[in-house]
């Protein structure tokens, strides 16, 4: 199985800690939706053989596209591929975009999940974040999505400077109420060439702190698992039949065709991205070129991405894949040197797989880094 990702770069205003490509423009919605449409075309070839689980709709805010619009997308997908009988159909949304006629309509369409960014129920740090909403709006959208879809995810931001456990614990709570069955939940990071940089650089905001972090990261493990949810994925939260199908599918290394501008694509051997300029993607389609960069990925790149996201995840590394896949000398690497965290209780193996322990699990991605290796032949 495998999966369609579409990136709608488009967004009504720039978040100040946000590093993805968009466009506050939308001028080009509609020479974009179809070079999007024309790129599934012209790539329908590389999926011949697949069979589509999951459509995705990030960005950006897929949900400034109309439900016209996004239907288009999804027959087009339909139209050039082999799709399951009920496939995940995911569209990442915002609570400004959320009104009672757009959920209506939604709920209509064949959008099946929605995922909805809230980041926080409070409104010093939406003001802070620079979003496009605000509490109250934040509320009301969640409310309304629960009575057209069952399949909600919300995205809730930690680490925020000025954030107190009290806060924290009192956004997990309000976000629990509601009883939506999966939680998304990231750190907040500084990323270079971000208002929030230029802002913390000046001190106008004070520094994000690592330990608050971690801190909240295990006020949100606990809370999330005495409410019933499995912690799937370091940063995701399902209840049992609620884990993201897109989601499993990347930490799993599952194929992807990634559609759109700086969309990135991976077949398990290579990994391609989009040019990440929308006048220049629309041009390039519009001559029937893929405006795309490839890479071959080495062994020892595919080794070490099976490391990042299989530490992430409840299901860890296969030493026995491990042994099958990449040979004797990538194993007796990894359990060489995973053996000191071991000792650390950062890891530890439990028929045959290799996995990050509650202590270390803030910790995986540098944990992963410790086991990288750069050549090995």
């Amino acid at each position: 199985m495998s999966g369609i990702y579409v990136h709608i770069p488009f967004c009504k205003q720039a978040c100040h800690y946000c590093d993805f490509h968009f466009s506050t423009n939308l001028g080009k919605k509609e020479a974009m939706i179809l070079s999007l449409i024309k790129e599934l075309e012209l790539r329908k070839d590389e999926f011949r053989d697949e069979v589509v689980e999951t459509i995705y709709f990030g960005g950006g805010t897929p949900s400034v596209l109309n439900t016209a619009e996004i239907d288009q997308i999804i027959r087009a997908v339909y139209s050039n591929y082999t799709v399951v009988a009920d496939p995940e159909i995911t569209l990442e949304a915002n609570p400004d975009d959320l009104s009672k006629e757009k959920i209506e309509e939604l709920g209509k369409s064949p959008i099946n999940r929605l995922s909805i960014g809230i980041q926080s129920f409070f409104e010093e740090d939406l003001k802070m974040m620079n979003r496009a909403h605000n509490a109250q709006e934040a509320v009301a959208c969640i409310a309304m999505a629960k009575l057209y879809f069952d399949n909600i995810s919300i995205d809730l931001i930690y680490g925020i400077p000025g954030m107190t456990n009290e806060r924290w614990i009192s956004n997990i709570e309000k976000a629990l109420a509601f009883g939506v069955p999966h939680i998304s939940s990231y750190a907040l990071t500084v990323e270079s060439k971000t208002a929030l940089k230029t802002f913390i650089d000046k001190g106008l905001i004070p520094p994000v702190d690592d330990e608050l972090a971690e801190a909240h990261f295990h006020i949100l493990v606990q809370k999330l698992a005495e409410a019933g949810f499995v912690n799937y994925e370091i940063s995701n939260f399902g209840k049992p039949g609620y884990f993201s199908r897109n989601n499993t599918a990347y930490w799993q290394g599952k194929k992807y065709l990634g559609i759109g501008p700086s969309a990135h694509s991976y077949d398990g051997l290579r990994r391609g991205w989009n040019i990440n300029n929308n006048a220049k993607y629309i041009k390039a389609i519009a001559q029937n070129e893929l405006p795309m960069e490839t890479e071959v990925l080495s062994i020892t790149d595919r080794y070490n991405e099976y490391v990042m996201t299989g530490l992430r995840t409840i299901w860890g590394v296969s030493l026995e894949r491990i042994k099958t896949e990449f040979g004797q000398k990538f194993y007796a690497y990894l359990t060489q040197q995973a053996q000191k965290k071991i000792e650390d209780g950062l890891l530890y193996i439990e028929k045959d797989h290799l996995l990050v322990s509650k202590k270390g699990k803030f910790l995986s991605d540098g944990i992963a880094a410790d086991l990288f290796l750069v050549n090995l032949s």
